[in-house]
């Protein structure tokens, strides 16, 4: 019979322990009184023109789909204020295909995807007291993306493929302030 205790006990502890895992973006380690969070314009210290335009937008847009969280541009105006800078851009050919020589002209290679890296500085603060709750001076965000060979269609697709990597900045962003990572 206290063997059979024993066990019972000892699973009943191991199920209300709980293993410590939780599910991505499930968790919010902000504190209670946050309600409004202030996103004013991203900085941009890089020459990769209106990066941080389509950055604060993809942010706003990520916080208002995935937190409860009311966003405003005012400092001022929010609970917390959430700052960052780009502080660099950059990408560089990953994968190449190559183009075999014909008569008329030589073999070449063209990149067909490009790893772009990004390192931004940012810093989310309690407005009422100043109280830091959570920065981070080299987030890097990194991701792979194919680009067209054809070099019309390659300007074309400038746009969308920045929005596509705004985006996925902007959920890494919002995933590390709200659970702190």
């Amino acid at each position: 019979m206290n063997r059979v205790t024993f066990i019972c006990s000892l699973l009943a502890a191991t199920l209300f322990a709980g293993c410590g895992y939780h599910v991505a973006g499930r968790n919010d380690a902000l504190p209670k009184t946050i309600h409004v969070i202030a996103v004013p314009a991203i900085e941009n210290k890089t020459s990769s023109y209106r990066i941080e335009q389509r950055l604060t937008a993809a942010t706003i847009h990520e916080f208002l789909a995935r937190t409860n969280y009311k966003v405003v541009s005012a400092p001022e105006s929010g609970d917390a204020v959430l700052r960052g800078k780009v502080l660099t851009v950059e990408a560089v050919p990953l994968l190449f295909t190559s183009i075999p020589a014909t008569a008329t002209t030589p073999a070449t290679t063209r990149a067909t995807t490009m790893l772009v890296t990004m390192k931004c500085d940012v810093t989310l603060t309690e407005s009422s007291t100043q109280k830091v709750l959570y920065h981070n001076d080299n987030f890097v965000f990194r991701n792979e993306y194919e680009i067209s060979t054809d070099v019309n269609r390659f300007f074309e697709e400038q746009d969308p493929a920045l929005d596509r990597m705004a985006q996925d900045f902007a959920k890494r962003l919002v995933a590390a302030v709200t659970e702190n990572y």
